[in-house]
């Protein structure tokens, strides 16, 4: 089964079908499509499927030329599951959240695998890209595929090989960015890697799948403690009155020893904000306390509150409550030039600012219409920015620092600015107050 795998792949002839077409699937199928391989997309979200096979982009920073390109190529996109039959190769890419009590939500992983199981034939090889835990590959992908009667290695192939993608990155797209891969056996990682080899520049094997899934972790723990670290110095520093973001940027004149970090109104996206309490659920199983890692969730969960203080106090200065002010959150999105609102901040902050009465609006040129998400919904469109609009509002709060935002005009015709970027913090300008 090894032989013909690798000689379909050789060929041209091997089909690769990729489970949800979100931030991680669907520029990955975009990928192999481009490098001639057959592709099919399979995705649970008919409106998505329905975009795609238009031809649209339902993604900011994907032309909707590429997914012409794609499917002029022969890519095909698809929610009949029943097709898994017919590939040769499974990417599963789809989400894997946080539960109530931040414990792992591995619930469309398991959902994915039940569907696919009936389906599943000798001769696959299936790659989860899910971020999750060290041992999830072993312990819930591998029961699905030996209940089927199949001998991972001999005649079925499973790996883990994390996602790794940053959405709106131009600089490392895909292709340029080197994808981890571990195997159950020594056959499996070589039809892994052979596999992402045709797609990806370069292809890093490791010992294990848990080897991959706790590399994943710990590249997002590394970000997001030093993250935490830089929020912590900004409340201290907010605290002496010195500016953050000007000894961060003389810290980064040393041209060893420091990487710069940069604080923020809190996490976002899929990995930073999450990936890390998967460690700590997992680490408890081994008896184990992962108290650094938790102490930089703390300082970074407390970002929102910390910024909504800044306002309150910002309006009081303005001699203005918080209760009954107009306020407008720039920026929807968790990072500036995407359209990407996973775990955004800003709808925390929206929350907590309408919590304490005030009335709320955003502004975003990528999201011009509130989303639909799991756990939280404004009934809100993006506001456009005119004199008139900025001047109805008793603050602006900078929460996403977008490149097509005009800042000198926003400061110009807003009564009052809080900034959690430290847009303006190379100037001072009168109604400008940093967050």
């Amino acid at each position: 089964m090894k032989d013909l795998f690798l000689q379909k792949l050789t060929r041209g002839e091997l089909s690769i079908g990729i489970i949800g077409l979100g931030y991680v699937g669907l520029p990955l199928a975009l990928r192999f499509a481009e490098k001639h391989r057959s592709v099919v997309g399979f995705d649970i979200d008919e409106d998505k499927i329905t975009m795609l096979r238009d031809g649209q982009s339902y993604i900011s920073h994907i032309e909707p030329a590429r997914i012409k390109a794609a499917l002029d190529a022969g890519m095909t996109v698809t929610s009949d599951f029943a097709r898994i039959a017919e590939v040769d190769a499974i990417i599963i890419c789809v989400p894997t959240p946080l539960g109530r009590h931040r414990e792992p939500d591995l619930s469309f992983i398991t959902t994915t695998l039940e569907t696919l199981k009936p389906f599943l034939r000798k001769g696959q090889l299936l790659s989860l890209e899910s971020t999750t835990y060290p041992g999830t590959t072993e312990e819930i992908v591998l029961p699905p595929v030996r209940d089927r009667g199949f001998s991972v290695g001999e005649d079925f192939f499973v790996v883990y090989s994390p996602e790794r993608e940053d959405p709106g990155n131009h600089a490392y797209p895909t292709h340029k960015i080197p994808k981890v891969c571990g195997g159950v056996t020594e056959a499996c990682l070589a039809l892994g890697v052979a596999l992402y080899e045709t797609a990806i520049e370069r292809v890093v094997p490791v010992s294990s799948p848990a080897a991959a899934e706790m590399t994943k972790l710990l590249e997002n723990i590394h970000r997001a403690v030093n993250i935490g670290l830089v929020n912590e110095m900004k409340i201290v520093a907010d605290r002496m009155g010195i500016n953050i973001h000007e000894v961060i940027r003389a810290a980064a004149s040393k041209p060893f020893g420091f990487t710069p970090y940069h604080p923020g109104p809190g996490l976002g996206g899929h990995c930073i904000p999450i990936d890390p309490f998967y460690l700590t659920w997992k680490a408890k199983e081994y008896g184990v306390n992962t108290r650094f890692i938790e102490l930089a969730g703390e300082v970074n969960s407390h970002m929102p509150h910390f910024v909504v203080d800044k306002v309150v106090d910002a309006l009081n200065g303005a001699v203005k409550s918080v209760r009954g002010s107009k306020i407008l959150v720039l920026g929807l999105a968790y990072k500036k030039n995407v359209n990407d609102v996973r775990e955004s901040p800003s709808v925390h902050l929206l929350e907590l600012l309408q919590a304490r009465g005030a009335e709320v609006a955003y502004s975003d040129p990528f999201v011009p219409v509130f989303p639909r998400m799991r756990e939280h919904y404004f009934d809100l469109t993006s506001v456009d920015l005119t004199p008139e609009t900025l001047a109805e509002f008793d603050c602006v709060l900078l929460a996403t620092d977008h490149d097509s935002f005009d800042y000198d005009f926003i400061q110009r015709h807003a009564r009052l600015v809080v900034d959690t970027r430290g847009r303006y913090a190379a100037s001072r300008h009168h109604n400008v107050h940093f967050a």
